[in-house]
């Protein structure tokens, strides 16, 4: 009984609740500059610019830029699943924590490739628009990749492997593309402060 007295005396004093709302103040305060500092507003849409507030993927919006599919498909029309929103949502938010990951480390590779669940995504995103031709012309429609994975018929971009990414594959491959990058979101009082 003594410990639970001690407990309510400590939770409701004033210190405790100052404390708590300054904590909570920071917590909150930090997370919101995190997501700002990241842009996490502009993932909301289906923007191709949006994938370039990452420096890593740059090449990757240049060659796709240049594509024919640049005419009808963004990113997340084959990069994310399209069975569901929840499912949709949480592919493409672990796969944008991922990338923050590998940036913030500094450990992305110098040529990105697909994970297994990125390329079933992939494919079944390729099937999904090219319905007819995969389903009429070619047995590619009645195939999905883990089928491929064991000899079962090839993947869209075994035949394909140019498409729409091109033969460059790296984050060297296009070193004078011009692609949309995001302004510093750092304001510029504080820049000229920095470099004071």
């Amino acid at each position: 009984m003594a410990k639970l007295s001690i407990i309510r005396k400590l939770f409701t004093s004033y210190k405790w609740k100052v404390t708590a709302l300054v904590v909570c103040g920071v917590l909150i305060g930090g997370g919101g500059l995190f997501l700002y500092l990241l842009r996490a507003h502009t993932y909301l849409g289906d923007d191709p610019a949006a994938c370039v507030n990452c420096h890593i993927m740059a090449p990757y919006y240049a060659t796709w830029f240049h594509s024919s599919h640049s005419r009808d498909a963004t990113c997340n029309d084959c990069h994310v699943p399209h069975e569901n929103a929840v499912k949709k949502w949480t592919f493409k938010g672990m796969d944008g924590m991922k990338h923050v990951g590998a940036f913030l480390t500094k450990s992305e590779p110098q040529v990105i490739q697909a994970e297994a669940a990125s390329s079933q995504v992939i494919m079944n995103n390729c099937i999904r628009c090219h319905t007819q031709l995969t389903n009429e012309f070619v047995d590619a429609g009645k195939i999905d990749y883990m089928m491929t994975l064991v000899g079962d018929g090839k993947a869209c971009w075994d035949c394909h492997r140019d498409v729409p990414h091109g033969g460059k594959n790296s984050l060297s491959a296009t070193p004078a593309a011009l692609v949309p990058y995001p302004e510093s979101p750092v304001p510029e009082w504080l820049q000229n402060l920095i470099k004071k």
